[in-house]
C-alpha cells in the first residue's frame, strides 16, 4: 500500500494443493505457488532461493508449525511463527497465533494476530514521550 512495489513480485500461479480434508503431518518445502485447503501439522517453507514463492491458506485451512516463505495470502488459521520476506495479506478471516517477522503486510478487517509483528528490513524508527508541562 505505502512505501515501493516489492521487486519480487508473488507469481499469481499455484503449482500445488493440499486439498480440503487431506492432512499432511511433517515438513513441507516448495517452490512457485502452494495453497492449502486442508491440514498441516509442520512447517511449510519455500525452497531457498525462491524470491517469487507464494503461499495461500484458504478459509478452512489450518497451518500448525512455523511458516518461511516471500509472499503469504492467508484467510485461515495458522498456529506458530510466520516469517515473510515480501508481502503478507491477511483477509477477513485470518488467524495467526504466533509471532510475525514481515515486510509488508495488508490487514482486513476482523484478521487477527497473537503475538509479536516484528518489521524486518527499512529504517527504524524511534517513538519517545511526549513531554507533559
Amino acid at each position: 500500500m505505502f512505501g515501493k512495489k516489492s521487486e519480487n513480485k508473488p507469481s499469481g500461479r499455484i503449482d500445488s494443493l493440499i486439498g480440503a480434508g487431506t492432512r499432511v503431518e511433517g515438513s513441507i518445502r516448495f517452490s512457485g505457488g502452494l495453497r492449502i485447503d486442508g491440514e498441516v501439522v509442520g512447517s511449510v517453507e519455500a525452497a531457498e532461493g525462491a524470491s517469487s514463492s507464494t503461499l495461500v491458506i484458504s478459509e478452512h485451512a489450518r497451518v500448525e508449525g512455523a511458516i518461511c516463505v516471500a509472499h503469504l495470502v492467508t484467510n485461515g488459521m495458522v498456529v506458530g511463527p510466520v516469517t515473510v520476506s515480501e508481502s503478507l495479506e491477511m483477509q477477513s478471516k485470518a488467524r495467526i497465533v504466533g509471532d510475525v517477522d514481515y515486510a509488508m503486510i495488508e490487514m482486513h478487517q476482523g484478521a487477527v494476530i497473537e503475538g509479536h509483528l516484528v518489521h524486518r528490513g527499512g529504517k527504524s524508527v524511534e517513538l519517545k514521550l511526549a513531554a507533559s508541562n
